[in-house]
């Protein structure tokens, strides 16, 4: 080495190579851009071993580079191969520093703009951070196996006690005493590590998996949450006792019943979403659980109800927190259930009490009351071709079960070729 100086470097030079000596060379783009290579040969073929642009790497460095390869070289050693193998290990002390819960933000970040809704992604932090991170958190992501896994899924848990002392949830483990989070717990365990083989942190089978795995570990946590419904046949007294109860809370459950909606859509109406003539309440898709727009034929006593609180409109929610810009909390209608004394049922349950009226009081086809609770078709050919809301079969439906909440008799619907009747 020794042909090429600074000054000559720093100039103006030809595209082409200009060597180095001892297989250094210097490329000249015809942009005038300048690169190192290292040129050699092994097994009677010659190789060409990228060292670096110029001037990021200079020409002292870019020598010294050489001599380091060319010692390689006398010593029967493939430098690609070497650097490759220097790379490789990189990569690895990289993966085994990478903790659980680093991995975990990554993934999240990610997702980032591809969330379905805010909660939604809350909720995937917070399940991680108050479940999966105490335990699994600090570990790297690569030595996490089936064992950490169950030790998160079956940590214990401290019963839940209300402030008059009734026992709300039992001790035991957290698979045991909230399956349906667990579930979720797990989903997202697995999802991180999935992430983690994609970016190279962990090679092999994902542990969290359930499928021929998990399963036979642990006995299948229900996916389905039921929610303890009353009767339909107690609605009407339940509505009746409702009624006599002060407050926006009392108010926002009863639409709640009346229209068989979910708690999240009915605390977050805004008086934007109604028609002029409160006869149509129009959901906008991102705040329905299936991200469709969904149209709810309001009945005369859901119709009602809206004028009382009218009377009260303080902001754009219709059924407004103390300080009428936002809505009033997920807990703001069970809190009623529980000062009427009925803590045997759930919100949600009112949901099933309707279905369960549709489909023992009147003879009204699946498909429209399935429309009526807002749920997704799951067969993909049905959903295409459904292209109707059944909107007036609906309004029908709605108000039968409206006269049905007020204790009207012969509150049923009935089909007539099609047609209600």
């Amino acid at each position: 080495m020794g042909k090429l100086t600074d000054t000559t470097i720093r100039g103006e030079l030809a595209s082409g190579k200009y060597g180095d000596g001892d297989g250094l060379w210097l490329l000249v783009g015809p942009t005038g851009a300048k690169s190192w290579v290292f040129r050699y040969k092994i097994d009677g073929r010659e190789r060409s071993m990228g060292l670096g642009p110029y001037p990021a790497l200079s020409l002292s460095k870019a020598r010294t580079e050489t001599k380091r390869h060319c010692e390689a070289r006398a010593a029967g050693k493939d430098p690609l191969r070497l650097r490759e193998e220097e790379r490789q290990r990189t990569r690895l002390e990289a993966a085994l520093s990478k903790t659980f819960d680093q991995t975990a933000r990554e993934l999240i970040a990610s997702r980032e703009g591809r969330w379905k809704n805010d909660k939604h992604r809350a909720q995937w932090s917070s399940t991680l951070a108050a479940y999966a991170y105490p335990i699994i958190g600090e570990l790297p992501v690569s030595l996490i196996d089936k064992e950490y896994v169950l030790d998160v899924l079956n940590q214990q848990m401290e019963p839940v006690v209300a402030a008059d002392g009734r026992k709300l949830r039992a001790a035991g483990t957290l698979w045991e005493t909230r399956p349906e989070t667990a579930m979720r717990v797990r989903q997202r365990i697995e999802a991180v590590l999935d992430w983690a083989r994609f970016k190279d942190y962990r090679q092999g089978e994902n542990p969290a998996r359930w499928r021929g795995n998990l399963d036979f570990a642990l006995h299948k946590a229900s996916s389905t949450k039921h929610h303890a419904a009353l009767p339909y046949e107690q609605i009407a007294p339940f509505v009746r006792a409702l009624r006599e109860r002060d407050g926006v809370a009392a108010l926002a459950l009863e639409f709640l019943i009346l229209t068989a909606a979910r708690t999240n859509e009915v605390l977050g109406a805004t008086w934007a979403e109604l028609d002029d003539a409160c006869s149509v309440w129009t959901i906008p898709g991102e705040r329905m659980k299936a991200g469709k727009e969904h149209r709810v034929p309001l009945s005369p006593a859901a119709r009602d109800l809206l004028v009382k609180t009218q009377k009260l409109k303080r902001g754009e929610y219709v059924f407004p927190a103390s300080d009428s810009k936002r809505p009033m909390s997920n807990m703001a209608l069970l809190a009623v259930l529980r000062r009427m004394e009925r803590t045997e049922i759930t919100v949600h349950g009112f949901r099933s009490a309707f279905r369960d009226w549709v489909a023992e009081q009147t003879s009204v086809p699946n498909e429209v009351a399935e429309m009526a609770l807002a749920h997704t078709i799951p067969n993909k050919v049905e959903a295409a071709y459904r292209r109707s809301d059944l909107f007036e079969k609906r309004r029908a439906l709605m108000d039968a079960w409206a006269d049905f909440a007020n204790g009207k008799e012969g509150a049923t619907v009935h089909y007539i070729a099609g047609r209600a009747a």
